[in-house]
């Protein structure tokens, strides 16, 4: 079959499809036309082939991710959404644990949380990757074929997926354990001489004098919700920095940084005590949580410590680039 391009050059035969083969190459423009791609660059032509099926196997891939991530979200929306009640225990009379005062204030609100997590890490890696493709070069194999694209897709879909995964684990905790908070009795409007309780015995359910929804509240204690979303979200920004933060010349700025991080994700544990909303080892095992979380997205779910040379650039690939021997690319 004979094709013709431009009107004073001569014939020019174009293979036939079956010969047609991928070849990747860096630059150049390209000239489509009805799925096949002619891209020509350093005076050298190269053939994309852009079919129906593996735009369809592209789509099949975002489609599995979001159903992954729907999945690890479900009990954290059955919690949230209170479809699923706490499991309802009961307590020792006596216990002093569970007597502090009901506060209507806190100091990091849920709102603040969420925003501060997610604004400030998901904002920074959204920056450190688009400066990465934009003044580093960094190519991606991925099936998203826009580099940046791409690398925002990697990078942010991992760490929303871990936020799911967490704080499904620690929903998970509250309504499974069903621990009391320790204003309980404060929030149920009961005291122990109004209960006329014998110190030391078991008392397995209380008629609560207050609003359903916060009796509720008063049983997800176990374990904090704020200081592992926070341990996570501050911990992963700090993993982050450590494999995208390569600026040598400054020493201690990022550990600086992470330092600071850090110490915002335990603060934010230790108000949870001080707001008389959880007890010391629910704050401590929402730390636990929340740095394991972390560390096993970061390291065996994300990219960003992983080496793989063949997805350098060629802008990339000498030994000294801070992304060559130890920092990876999307």
């Amino acid at each position: 079959m004979l094709d013709t391009f431009g009107s004073s050059s001569g014939a020019v035969p174009i293979p036939d499809t079956s010969d047609l083969q991928l070849k990747v190459a860096a630059g150049g423009g390209s000239l489509t036309a009805g799925g096949m791609g002619l891209e020509t660059g350093a005076g050298e032509k190269k053939l994309l082939d852009f079919t129906g099926a593996t735009l369809s196997k592209r789509k099949l891939l975002v489609g599995l991710d979001l159903l992954c991530l729907f999945l690890a979200s479900i009990p954290f929306f059955a919690c949230e959404l209170k479809a699923v009640s706490p499991y309802k225990r009961g307590f020792i009379c006596g216990d002093p644990s569970i007597t502090y005062p009901y506060l209507d204030r806190e100091v990091i609100p849920d709102e603040l949380l969420i925003a501060g997590g997610v604004v400030i890490t998901g904002l920074t890696i959204a920056l450190g990757e688009c400066y990465r493709v934009r003044f580093r070069g960094v190519n991606s194999k991925a099936f998203i074929r826009n580099v940046y694209v791409s690398c925002l897709y990697k990078e942010l879909g991992c760490f929303l997926f871990g936020c799911c995964i967490g704080q499904s684990l620690t929903n998970m905790a509250k309504l499974s354990v069903g621990r009391l908070r320790p204003h309980f009795l404060s929030v149920c409007g009961v005291t122990y001489a109004s209960l006329n309780c014998t110190t030391g015995t078991y008392v397995a359910s209380v008629t609560c004098h207050s609003d359903h929804r916060l009796e509720e509240e008063a049983r997800k204690s176990f374990f904090s919700g704020h200081a592992s979303f926070a341990m996570y979200t501050m911990l992963y920004l700090a993993f982050y920095l450590q494999a995208r933060f390569t600026w040598r010349s400054a020493r201690l700025l990022r550990p600086l940084l992470q330092f600071i991080l850090i110490m915002l994700a335990i603060y934010t544990g230790l108000t949870r005590i001080s707001d008389y909303r959880h007890h010391p080892s629910d704050v401590l095992t929402g730390y636990i949580q929340g740095a394991l979380t972390a560390y096993w997205v970061a390291f065996h779910i994300s990219s960003m410590f992983k080496t793989n040379g063949s997805d350098l650039s060629l802008s990339e690939t000498p030994l000294d680039s801070p992304l060559s021997p130890q920092h990876t690319v999307c």
